[in-house]
């Protein structure tokens, strides 16, 4: 007669115990995934067992709740079994669910931990042994941008009449209003990202059109102080319906010189769809693709890991793009603690890509809860002290019984 089956019994029910104990602990951990005791019988060569063992210890890694945070470095993984990638110091390589992100001085983004969050760099793409490294966040300047293309669409007046003067301009010598029907300003960007003015200026043309039955207007480009902008004057012809037929396709070319440092100017010019019409002089459209520099703002992560920055000047721009990783079997991973999982054999090599599919999408401002459920664990500490009253009861009987015999 022995006690081994009630000691065992006893031990396997501390374990569960602490595994419960544990999963209750971190029902509020980010991206923590609750465990679970498994048990195996023990036998020896005989038909009697010698009690229970604690066989492993696994862990489930469905989905918790996604929780909205406010933080733009929030990240959470929805709909996917995939996890961040992430770097020590030392170049250990662990892997987490926890999207609770940092940006340190220097621009790289790191865990609660100092865990480094790694990723492409902007303009590289994964794949083709292309290999993740730890992304930063720089704080340069944005580039400015020169102005090569400028949209615009115009509704000129056809009730107006031809200007009393012809167009001239020169510095210091602005035209008069007696020299064109209408104007306007439209800004570009030189190579520096100094903001130029040019105006533009429409005449209605006396001299017979180039369409039959159409009306020919002038446009004329000059910059702030004057000077004619290369490739102006325009001619703008329409037909008897006020759709534009010339310049061909809408486009021309302007150009300026260098200047101030800055490289020479070219900029193609869109007219499509200028009309004239019975109505006011208007600009219906207006845009060019130029910018000046700028500075950085903020940012945010895309569902596809993409890391967009915002900048003064209007304008964003990737800044990198957040690597995931997949394993075969999920349940080899080993817990190391602070939220983050070591590969092993039993889990296999990761398998690297970028959100999307079956590695989850990512939302930013928000994280992932603990899968643990709080009332199924607290139901499972009922039982599982049950248990270990129960294993208490037989070491108390074979102690009675024991007791007998040594009685007797």
């Amino acid at each position: 007669m022995g006690f081994g089956q009630g000691v065992s019994g006893l031990n396997a029910a501390a374990s569960n115990l602490d595994v419960i104990g544990n999963n209750i602990a971190n029902a509020n951990t980010v991206g923590y995934k609750q465990s679970a005791a498994q048990f195996a019988d023990v036998y020896a060569g005989t038909k009697i067992g010698l009690g229970v063992r604690v066989n492993s210890v696994v862990q489930s890694f469905n989905q918790g709740n996604i929780e909205a945070s406010g933080r733009s470095l929030d990240v959470a993984i929805t709909n996917g079994n995939g996890f961040f990638r992430m770097t020590s110091p030392e170049g250990a390589v662990y892997y987490s669910r926890n999207g609770q992100f940092q940006r340190q001085e220097d621009g790289r983004i790191t865990n609660m931990q100092g865990l480094q969050v790694t990723g492409y760099p902007a303009g590289v793409a994964g794949g083709a042994g292309v290999q993740p490294q730890p992304l930063v966040i720089s704080n340069a300047q944005m580039e400015p941008r020169a102005t090569s293309s400028i949209t615009a669409k115009f509704q000129l007046d056809s009730r107006a009449t031809v200007p009393t003067q012809a167009f001239a301009s020169a510095p210091g010598v602005p035209p008069t209003s007696n020299m064109f029907n209408y104007s306007t300003a439209i800004n570009v960007y030189d190579s520096l990202g100094n903001k130029q003015q040019l105006m533009a200026y429409f005449a209605k043309s006396g001299a017979a059109p180039t369409v039959p039955g159409g009306t020919d207007w002038q446009m004329y480009v000059t910059d702030v102080n004057g000077n004619a902008v290369g490739g102006a004057p325009v001619t703008l012809s329409f037909d008897n319906a006020g759709a534009l037929q010339a310049p061909g396709a809408g486009a021309v070319t302007l150009t300026q010189p260098a200047a101030n440092g800055a490289q020479a100017m070219a900029m193609r010019l869109d007219l499509t769809g200028t009309t004239q019409f019975g109505a006011d002089n208007d600009v219906k459209q207006l845009s060019q693709n130029g910018y000046t520099s700028g500075s950085l703002l903020g940012f945010s992560v895309n569902g596809d890991g993409t890391i967009t920055g915002s900048y003064s000047n209007e304008q964003t721009k990737p800044l990198g793009q957040i690597v995931m990783a997949a394993f075969g079997n999920v349940e080899g991973l080993k817990p190391e603690g602070d939220n983050v999982w070591s590969a092993t054999g039993a889990s296999g090599q990761p398998l690297l890509g970028v959100a999307g599919g079956s590695l989850g999408t990512l939302r930013s401002n928000a994280v992932e809860a603990s899968n643990v459920d709080l009332s199924g664990q607290l139901v499972n500490l009922i039982v599982a002290q049950r248990n270990y009253q129960a294993n208490a009861q037989t070491i108390k009987a074979q102690d009675t019984v024991m007791q007998t015999l040594v009685n007797l």
